[in-house]
């Protein structure tokens, strides 16, 4: 029996968990941003923007996509990215600055993946230039 739930505890585990929880989530969001803030195609989408309030959306969020906290209190993200004209390839630059960041800090693959999977989910709520640069 107590292997059992030993077991069962194991397989409850979120990935939020696996990754080390809070503290791992936000740096993860702080050397996601700064890349992304040094990145000079992506810097100019957060110009004039508050990138404290944003951060701490994104590590909301992160941890809510990643089973922990189901906290994030923002807007829908079609309504955040509205009208800022993101192109397909920039997404895509978004994407491999936060899995690169992911894989830097040794997360494992399966949380990898998962966050990729989201990334493409929710793609067509963010992109609203496909195919342009």
């Amino acid at each position: 029996m107590a292997g059992e739930n030993a077991a069962s505890s194991r397989a409850s585990t979120t990935h939020y968990d696996r990754i080390g929880g809070a503290p791992t989530v936000r740096e993860a969001v702080d050397r996601f941003y700064a890349l992304v803030l040094d990145d000079p195609d992506l810097a100019p989408y957060f110009d004039g923007v508050d990138v404290g309030r944003v951060k701490r959306h994104q590590v909301l969020l992160l941890s809510q996509v990643l089973g922990g906290p189901p906290d994030y209190d923002g807007r829908a993200l079609s309504d955040a990215h509205r009208g800022l004209g993101i192109t397909t390839e920039h997404y895509a630059k978004v994407a491999a600055h936060l899995v690169g960041v992911l894989d830097d800090m040794g997360a494992p693959e399966e949380v990898v993946t998962a966050v990729r999977t989201t990334v493409a989910g929710v793609q067509p709520e963010i992109v609203e230039q496909p195919g342009r640069a």
